[in-house]
């Protein structure tokens, strides 16, 4: 089938090849991206896929992704990619989010240690976060969880368009608590308690995605102007779809907040926290030191709590979790407390802040060039900055 014609590409053959890949022999077919290289015509087909899937139902599954200007289906092993300079495909590969052993907790009412060890409390009579966004991509929340019902806006469910983004695992919610729960004195208190939580439910009750479930989370990010995306999910293949989704929302000014992993590996940490457009954070426990799951090493650009972490959970309970996903969620809610006192602070310039307002770690093999998060000395660092 002649998909190109020189340097064009014929939509209708194209729609042809793919309504025929994504129907024949599906038991051998696997989650794909296809990309295109030239703008107007991704444009041009998609506005082509729109109108063919009334006639043609097997098109339906096929998702336009316009902030990288790719489409994600389920194609056939057997299908090789029509021949066209103009057009790549890549694998759609699964993500996983970063938490380790899970057990039922109460807190002790108020604030958890992690939330006093970054300084958050002192911050509060300066910033607590009020009007800044945060996209949480994540398994969504918990919307009846009185920690968090003053927390939350109606989000996204990326699983299920019809329906509000329902956590169905716990990871989104325990993570949403520690940003930005706000009741005291029954329940727990996040380090940003009047920041926004705008969950994106990408993730299925076994807190699994595919690639295209977080391209999809940060194009909705994006276009709905939210400040900052926590990412506590990784995987260990390196993805140019997800790259390019990253870069796009960076120039956007999206700060990208991403867990490093959870494999106590000590030159490498996952993606897409190894991107350097992103905030990628290491886990610390009590005593300052990094935590044993934790990846570590100089791509980590920052460590935060993220042992025993006691957050908000399912029908109005609360668990004690560990990961790297834990600190990522300390740092998420740091920068909506700086966000809040210096709106105009672009991406670049926060990393900038955090890494140079570090508490040191503890520990003889800690690397000196990073350190863990420290909210009073982010701020002042700020300050100075502004001067």
């Amino acid at each position: 089938m002649v998909i190109g014609r020189g340097a064009k590409l014929d939509s209708t053959a194209f729609l042809r090849w793919l309504d025929t890949a994504t129907t024949e022999n599906q038991l051998h077919a696997r989650q794909r991206i296809i990309h295109f290289e030239n703008p107007a015509e991704y444009q041009r087909f998609a506005l082509a896929l729109s109108e063919s899937v009334k006639s043609s139902p097997s098109l339906a599954t096929v998702k336009p992704m316009p902030l990288i200007q790719a489409v994600s289906c389920r194609i056939s092993d057997a299908e090789p990619l029509p021949d066209c300079r103009s057009i790549w495909m890549e694998e759609d590969c699964p993500v996983n989010v970063h938490s380790t052993v899970k057990k039922h907790a109460q807190p002790g009412g108020g604030i958890p240690w992690g939330v006093q060890q970054v300084k958050a409390p002192s911050a509060w009579s300066r910033t607590t976060g009020h009007r800044i966004k945060i996209g949480v991509i994540d398994t969504g929340v918990d919307f009846n969880h009185p920690d968090l019902r003053n927390s939350l806006n109606r989000g996204i469910n990326l699983l299920n368009r019809s329906e509000l983004p329902h956590d169905d695992n716990g990871h989104g919610t325990h993570i949403a608590g520690t940003i930005a729960a706000a009741n005291q004195p029954k329940g727990m208190i996040g380090v940003a308690p009047r920041a926004t939580i705008c969950p994106v439910k990408a993730f299925d009750q076994n807190g699994s995605a595919y690639v295209s479930d977080i391209i999809l989370g940060i194009d909705w990010c994006v276009r709905n102007r939210i400040h900052i995306i926590n990412m506590s999910f990784g995987m260990k293949s390196r993805s140019k779809s997800l790259l390019n989704a990253v870069t796009n929302a960076y120039n956007a000014g999206v700060i990208i907040v991403a867990s490093s992993g959870n494999d106590g590996r000590r030159k490498a940490i996952d993606y897409p926290a190894r991107y350097p457009q992103t905030i990628s954070v290491g886990a610390t426990n009590k005593l300052r030191r990094i935590a044993l799951f934790s990846n570590r090493g100089s791509h980590i650009d920052i460590y935060a709590p993220g042992d025993k972490i006691i957050s908000a959970w399912l029908r109005g309970k609360y668990n004690e979790m560990s990961g790297t996903s834990m600190a990522t969620s300390h740092v998420s809610g740091a920068i909506a407390l700086l966000l809040a006192k210096n709106p105009g602070l672009t991406p670049y310039e926060i990393k900038a802040i955090l890494k140079r307002s570090m508490q040191p770690l503890r520990g003889s093999k800690t690397p000196r060039s990073t350190g863990e998060l420290d909210i009073m000395k982010m701020l002042k660092a700020a300050d100075n900055e502004a001067r």
